[in-house]
């Protein structure tokens, strides 16, 4: 199907779902969904939502900000407290079921609130290649996807957002900081925050995407493929700064950045 078929299936579902609440991080998928929305529907239909999550960086939170100046929509900031589920702190082969039930059952209720019809989130097509436990809870609650349904992909997005002059167009790819975590291992606020500290640090050094691994008191570095020579040359630097946050030993993973590392392991 080409993009411009795809752009069509979308806007017609978009128009269907004429009153809705979008899950907005700020990210390359949500800011798009939400600038064909906010195109296509009335200001008093639409809600931008962004969760203030402890396992997200604040930074992301202030950039989401400005997203949803830029598009002029209206937009709410809710805290999430999935850090309180010991389900989800235990960090299971599931966790992500237990975070979407927080979020997706938080932005339901505040749907209904502002009396608006249809939750939607910005899972792609590209999703389905990974494990996904938290489709679980989506499903469950009744939260509507409308790029995969229409058939984007990742890339799809990445070129339709550039089209429209987005400045998300080419942001890096962001998962929650738990997703750093081995399965088993449990999710605790100073791990959180090692692991942001570190990779504030290396996108500092100019590094576009960036994963921080966490194996205790060893760090598995994720790059891009062709920023692995440039961060070989910084090693000086990036061990000292790294240990300083408490890892006994810096490594590189020489596959490169790729989503759902993590994931491997189970499948």
């Amino acid at each position: 199907m080409s993009l411009y078929s795809k752009q069509d299936k979308l806007n017609k579902l978009i128009l269907k779902y004429n009153s809705c609440l979008i899950a907005f991080s700020g990210g390359v998928d949500s800011a798009f969904l939400l600038k064909v929305a906010s195109d296509l529907l009335p200001r008093n239909s639409l809600l931008a939502v962004t969760a203030n999550s402890p396992t997200y960086p604040k930074e992301e939170l202030v950039y989401a900000r400005k997203v949803a100046r830029l598009l002029e929509v209206r937009h709410r900031i809710i805290r999430t407290e999935e850090d309180k589920d010991r389900r989800f702190r235990a960090n299971p082969a599931e966790r992500c079921y237990y975070c979407k039930l927080e979020l997706f059952g938080k932005l339901k209720k505040i749907a209904a609130v502002h009396k608006l019809k249809y939750v939607l989130d910005a899972s792609n097509a590209s999703d389905k290649f990974d494990f996904r436990p938290g489709s679980r809870a989506k499903e469950e609650l009744g939260i509507c996807s409308p790029l995969a349904k229409a058939g984007f992909t990742k890339e799809d997005i990445r070129r339709a957002s550039r089209a429209l002059g987005l400045p998300t167009a080419d942001k890096p790819s962001l998962a929650c900081l738990a997703s750093r975590i081995p399965y088993g291992t449990e999710i605790t606020p100073s791990i959180l925050a090692q692991i942001n500290k570190g990779e504030v640090f290396l996108r500092e050094q100019g590094f576009k995407q960036v994963r921080l691994r966490h194996y205790n008191g060893l760090c598995r570095i994720e790059v891009g493929k062709d920023e692995i020579p440039r961060l070989l040359a910084k090693r000086s630097l990036l061990v000292d700064k790294l240990k300083k946050l408490g890892y006994n030993y810096v490594t590189v993973d020489l596959q490169g950045y790729r989503t759902g590392s993590l994931n491997e392991v189970i499948k």
